[in-house]
């Protein structure tokens, strides 16, 4: 399909919002008009296609990111659109993450009832990370509450770094909402038909022109900020031709200036047909997007990766286990990919052959035998590829900028309820956790159990219930604990030593090493200030992994380092005594070091917003200080209150069951990770907490 479509009209967007704003239905709505699907899903019936899992249909919540290609055809046009349907819990962010790492555009969708939540903030900072253009759209103003100038006020009250505009105004609010006013054409929009398919325009009634000219004035001195050309005419209160409107807003757009907003109700089928036109008329194509950083993997240097390359180069962005062969989502950036092509991945250096090439659909799969640049599909053969990977031609063996995932934050026990289902669980695991990157899998050093780490209480459960679901694996499941981290007390210089006979060959090195406390976002941060041409380049490099994995590894009490940054200050040795091995012992020597003088023990700490009503508010209030929450404020809400606090992780299990119990069930709430902090030995024994249980 690519292949038959010109490059300047093919979009990969992802679709990205706060839990329940309504993705999956605008998808779905999607699908239908552009005549990919011939029924209307339905979250409440379960039969929704981008929600294809048990689990997800179960909810009514999206768990992992599903693709679906599809064409749209408006004013002559035809363009393929690469679509990425994201989850919306905090839970799943990992899966937010890299598929915005791949698109070259997004929709923010907002509730017009809850206007900004807070993981609407979490994946608008997101795409803000990526460099993504948007767009956004206020659905659910058919709702009761609803209130476009109230989502929109918020919406330019907190995302300040780019000009938001509103590209229309509706026609009636909450039970009353029948319509959208399109400010640039200044027409009205009407969607009628059973399922709203029948899309069209026409006059605006005269006791509505005064409020759409005024929208539209507002609109137009926006643009006129940004653009010098459109400023001229605005001012000389000449006609802008819409042409020259258009091409200005698309410039705008691509450089994240600028954000449109649409509004509509994705249920009533209202305002859905203008976000897909929007959609080819102002986010950028793969050849309008930035030159793609590489490194070249011969020579280390950077370079840069375009559409219009020669040789094929691509990232693996997802991967859906399988039993015999895993699907790998692969995101192409240069080059034509063909069946039977053998490739190089340049993680492990091997070579990979493409066995089959596939069009995703969510769970349904088509053949395909050719890709282009700038595609979005699927690929089954390659064996030892993973998440993040970069395959690319063997004549250009380049490695593309990783994806970033947060680290595990709680963690649970597992062991089979009987010996023969051992090798059948062990399997099982190994298949999610190569699913989902943040999802990690330890074995106990003194009691053998396994360990399965993730991002929440809900992360966990849906994975463990899909062990017994898909798996058919029965396993008992201990309480869910929190992974704690550790961290050096103070900074310290340390010189590793590494001096040893082996055989009749003595081995020597020796390494001076700045250990620095430091709250960073990575973790750990290792910087290397030896020169280069003062020794082997592999000494250096031998220096730099061992010390990176040192740290990673374990403190005192057996946890994984953090907020730690390493400076190697001086490597020494011979060419006839070192070895890349005898350095990487002087380095872990230093660690070793640096781990004896002293660590402290670091529990997760989360950032918590709910809202509820206010008579309700005092007595939440009063349970999460109790449970060492910094409460940072409460804001007043239509309807309610809205809380701003940090809390332990620790102290958060079973606060999803509490919570409809202190406010009758009529608040909700967001937790995204928020960092770590010390926690004192009277807390960790309060919680129950065993130090000497390595998570």
């Amino acid at each position: 399909m690519a292949q038959e479509i010109d490059l300047k009209s093919i979009r990969n967007i992802g679709i990205i919002a706060h839990i329940d704003a309504g993705k999956t239905t605008l998808t779905e709505r999607f699908l239908y008009y552009s005549g990919k699907t011939h029924r209307l899903g339905n979250i409440d019936s379960g039969n929704t296609v981008m929600d294809y899992l048990d689990e997800e249909r179960n909810r009514g919540i999206t768990i992992v990111a599903a693709a679906a290609s599809f064409n749209w055809a408006s004013e002559g046009r035809n363009s393929l659109i690469h679509l990425i349907d994201t989850p919306g819990h905090i839970d799943f962010t990992a899966e937010v993450e890299r598929s915005l790492r791949v698109t070259d555009g997004a929709v923010v969708i907002f509730s017009g009832v809850e206007g900004v939540e807070a993981q609407s903030e979490k994946v608008w900072r997101q795409s803000d990370h990526y460099n993504v253009p948007k767009l956004a759209f206020i659905n659910k103003l058919d709702r009761m509450g609803a209130s476009f100038s109230r989502t929109l006020d918020e919406m330019r009250n907190k995302f300040t770094q780019l000009k938001i505009s509103a590209f229309q105004i509706p026609v009636g609010i909450e039970s009353g909402f029948e319509g959208v006013i399109d400010l640039l054409e200044m027409k009205l929009l009407k969607f009628e038909g059973e399922e709203g398919e029948i899309f069209t325009t026409g006059t605006i009634p005269e006791e509505l022109l005064p409020e759409a000219e005024a929208a539209r004035d507002h609109l137009l001195t926006d643009i006129a900020e940004l653009s010098d050309e459109i400023a001229e005419l605005y001012l000389e209160e000449q006609e802008i031709p819409l042409k020259l409107m258009k091409r200005e807003i698309r410039r705008l757009v691509g450089a994240n200036e600028l954000c449109p907003v649409f509004l509509g109700s994705a249920k009533k089928n209202i305002g859905v047909q203008p976000v897909l036109n929007a959609i080819l008329d102002y986010l950028p194509s793969p050849e309008e997007r930035f030159k793609y950083p590489a490194l070249n993997v011969k020579n280390e240097q950077a370079e840069d990766i375009t559409v219009n390359d020669p040789h094929f180069c691509g990232l693996v962005f997802k991967l859906v286990a399988g039993g015999s062969a895993d699907l790998l989502y692969l995101r192409t950036y240069s080059g034509k990919l063909k069946l039977n092509d053998t490739l190089i991945n340049t993680r492990t250096g091997e070579k990979v052959r493409i066995k089959r090439m596939l069009r995703l659909y969510a769970k349904s799969i088509e053949a395909i035998e050719e890709a282009g640049p700038g595609d979005i599909i699927g690929v089954i053969g390659p064996a030892n590829t993973f998440t993040g990977d970069t395959i690319c031609s063997r004549h250009r063996q380049v490695m593309l900028e990783k994806i970033d995932f947060p680290e595990p934050v709680i963690s649970i026990a597992i062991e089979p309820r009987s010996a023969k289902d051992k090798d059948r669980l062990q399997t099982s695991l190994d298949m999610i956790c190569r699913e989902d990157p943040t999802l990690s899998l330890k074995t106990h050093e003194n009691t053998g159990q396994v360990i399965l780490s993730g991002m929440g209480e809900l992360h966990l459960e849906i994975n463990t219930n899909r062990i017994k679901n898909e798996f058919n694996v029965e396993a008992r499941y201990g309480k869910p604990r929190v992974a704690f981290r550790e961290t050096i007390t103070s900074p310290a210089s340390v010189t590793g030593i590494f001096n040893k006979m082996v055989g009749d060959s003595e081995l020597y090195a020796e390494v001076d090493i700045d250990f620095i406390p430091a709250k960073m976002p990575q973790g750990i941060e290792v910087i290397s200030e030896v020169a280069k041409g003062d020794m082997p380049g592999s000494w250096l490099l031998s220096a730099a992994e061992t010390l990176d994995g040192g740290l990673r590894t374990g403190g005192n009490s057996g946890y994984s380092l953090i907020y730690i940054k390493a400076v190697i200050k001086a490597l020494r040795g011979s060419l006839e005594k070192t070895t890349d091995g005898s350095v990487a012992g002087a380095v872990l020597d230093a660690v070793d070091k640096v781990i004896c003088s002293g660590t402290k023990l670091l529990e997760p700490l989360m950032k918590l917003d709910i809202t509820a009503p206010e008579e309700v508010i005092g007595e939440i209030t009063g349970y999460l200080q109790v449970r060492r929450a910094i409460i940072h404020g409460i804001e007043n809400i239509p309807g309610g209150k809205m809380l701003h606090c940090e809390v332990p992780l620790a102290e958060m299990f079973g606060f999803s069951s509490a919570l409809p119990k202190l406010s009758g069930g009529r608040a909700a709430f967001s937790m995204e990770p928020f960092g770590y902090q010390e926690i004192s030995q009277s807390d960790l024994e309060r919680l129950g907490a065993n130090t000497s249980v390595k998570f």
